[in-house]
């Protein structure tokens, strides 16, 4: 078993250690860079380099700059995806978030787990863990999403959360480590007036 089948099925497995893996992360790399790079202005070049980076995504996304992340190939954004700046997304496993998914600046969402056993992380040795975020939630600044973690349909995540465990939908979480604080109610639809 490769180290990256090994990484798919959940199992520890050594990233530095695979030429595949290597070479996979640094290709990523380089087309974050590039991405990092471009002009605010130059859109159209921003959002093909996204659709060439990520695995799946809806016809709608944004992502400001700077972004980084570590494959790719395993986050899927659905339809009308925001983020804003500073959004790091280590993606050893599968990250999935559905539609009308925005972020707020200095998010990071982690797949990657290592060891608590010293001499096996400092082999290198880790474990990859997915990450989903429904539909409709919004993720405040400087939050962080742990490996292993479902965020539910309708959710807001305050700023400044480490979220660790998973938290159901139509709910406002937040804290360290990130709590329920309370449902989502008809009253919240009237909290800045109408539209």
């Amino acid at each position: 078993m490769t180290e990256k089948e090994r990484a798919a099925a959940g199992l520890l497995y050594n990233p530095d250690h695979d030429e595949e893996l290597t070479k996979e992360r640094l290709r990523c790399k380089d087309l974050c860079a590039q991405y990092n790079r471009l002009m605010p202005s130059q859109t159209d070049e921003r959002l093909r380099l996204l659709k060439q980076i990520f695995g799946k995504t809806g016809e709608h996304l944004w992502i400001e700059q700077d972004f980084w992340c570590d494959y790719g190939y395993n986050i899927e954004v659905g339809e009308n995806f925001y983020a804003n700046h500073g959004l790091v997304i280590l993606d050893t496993a599968r990250v999935v978030c559905g539609d009308n998914v925005f972020i707020a600046p200095h998010v990071g969402i982690y797949t990657a787990e290592h060891t608590l056993d010293a001499p096996r992380r400092a082999r290198g040795l880790e474990v990859a863990l997915p990450v989903t975020i429904g539909d409709n939630v919004w993720i405040g600044g400087g939050a962080t999403i742990l490996p292993g973690v479902t965020i539910g349909d309708n959710t807001v995540i305050g700023g400044g959360s480490v979220v660790t465990k998973d938290i159901p939908a139509g709910v406002i979480a937040v804290g360290n480590p990130c709590r329920v604080l309370r449902p989502i109610t008809q009253a919240d639809a009237k909290q800045y007036g109408s539209y």
